[in-house]
């Protein structure tokens, strides 16, 4: 597919997803109104609150607290939250044109490709406003009159906020993309797909996948993310860089089986290794449906992976769970764990993808294209002739 029709449903969807998001965000007041809390229940209207705010031009309490205490000289402040939410609008439809294109035009939704092009457009949409979040996060900190104080740890904070209303939104938004992408489509031509050796394949699944389990099983282990957090350096706004390393280089959390059943614990460890299974299944076929297997495609099919992953491995956990949760405190709280990781996602499915690709050339001798044609063949020669 061209680059003209894939841009087409790559900005209505960027569009589409800032103007949902925004809209969103404006709905915060709706919450305050009469009648709200008996209708959603009061738990329900703070867990909502909390899930929308980050998306609201509105400040947050701790904002204009800040005014306040400032006197005069507190609208900077204001000032900056609202340049803070431009950067963010702004943010989401810059980073999610890109990422969209490339899937669109690599892995457009036709010839039975649709439910994968549907996943990677899912797992960009809930990235690009993770890293939109994460862009603006410096601007809404100093917003609040403590910008210099443990900055980054706030940070670490800040960039996991409004992860829950991005996962509804951005399925939103990959339904309507991967529509208007099959009506471009239509008079594109052929639309080949790449031809990967099973062997090859298989190798380039593994690697990325073990880089994946590194983060998941090795670096998520209690003991180890421990001393992850409480990594320090000398002085200035990089000296507790612990909170953020993890953010971006964990993916979970996990320990042993003490004080509950090895049952219950195995269970829980399930949605792990649902997260490695989606990760080596997609490296292992997904690279087969591009219309070229480049490094920079297979990357970001492996980053889509690792977000898919362990949205599917969090909804295995909310099955589990929901019982419970939802009778103490809630439908709604049972949804909160939605969108956790989405950061390490990012920096390990990178690694991951960049390693995969690697291997996959260095494998299979470099993929070709299933259209491409095959080289002419040579006629024996005729015993005359010699």
């Amino acid at each position: 597919m061209t680059y003209g029709r894939a841009a087409v449903p790559a900005v209505a969807g960027a569009l589409l997803l800032t103007a949902l998001l925004w809209w969103a965000g404006a709905s915060v007041n709706a919450l305050h109104l009469q009648g709200t809390a008996r209708v959603l229940g009061p738990q329900a209207v703070a867990d909502l609150e909390y899930w929308l705010n980050p998306w609201s031009y509105d400040p947050p309490e701790s904002v204009r607290l800040g005014t306040l205490a400032q006197g005069g000289t507190g609208s900077r402040y204001l000032a900056l939250y609202g340049t803070a939410m431009q950067i963010r609008f702004a943010a989401v439809f810059a980073f999610f044109v890109p990422g969209a294109l490339l899937l669109v035009r690599r892995l457009p939704p036709v010839d039975r490709r649709l439910p994968a092009t549907l996943m990677a457009l899912w797992a960009w949409g809930m990235a690009a406003g993770t890293l939109a979040v994460t862009v603006s996060a410096p601007w809404v900190i100093a917003s609040q009159g403590r910008g210099s104080y443990r900055f980054l740890p706030q940070l670490a904070g800040t960039m996991t906020a409004g992860r829950q209303i991005l996962v509804p939104v951005a399925l939103v938004v990959a339904v309507v993309t991967v529509l208007i992408a099959r009506i471009t489509a239509k008079g594109a031509g052929d639309l080949p797909r790449t031809v990967v050796p099973a062997r090859a394949a298989r190798a380039a699944a593994t690697v990325g996948t073990l880089v994946v389990a590194v983060s998941l099983v090795v670096l998520s282990y209690q003991p180890v993310a421990a001393r992850i957090q409480t990594v320090s350096l000398s002085g200035g706004l990089l000296s507790e860089p612990g909170d953020f390393l993890r953010q971006w280089l964990l993916l979970g959390g996990w320990a042993g089986p003490a004080g509950t059943s090895i049952g219950e614990w195995l269970l829980y460890r399930a949605a792990d290794g649902l997260l490695l299974a989606v990760v080596w299944c997609a490296l292992r076929w997904l690279p087969g449906l591009l219309t070229r297997a480049t490094v920079t495609a297979v990357t970001a099919v492996a980053v889509c992976a690792t977000v898919i992953g362990l949205l599917a491995g969090q909804l295995l956990r909310v099955a589990v769970d929901s019982t419970g949760l939802a009778m103490l405190y809630g439908p709604v709280r049972v949804m909160s764990a939605l969108g956790t990781g989405v950061p390490a996602a990012l920096f390990v499915g990178s690694l991951a993808g960049l390693l995969a690709a690697l291997t996959l050339r260095w494998a299979g001798g470099g993929a070709q294209d299933a259209d491409a044609p095959a080289p002419p063949a040579v006629a024996p020669e005729s015993p005359a002739a010699v």
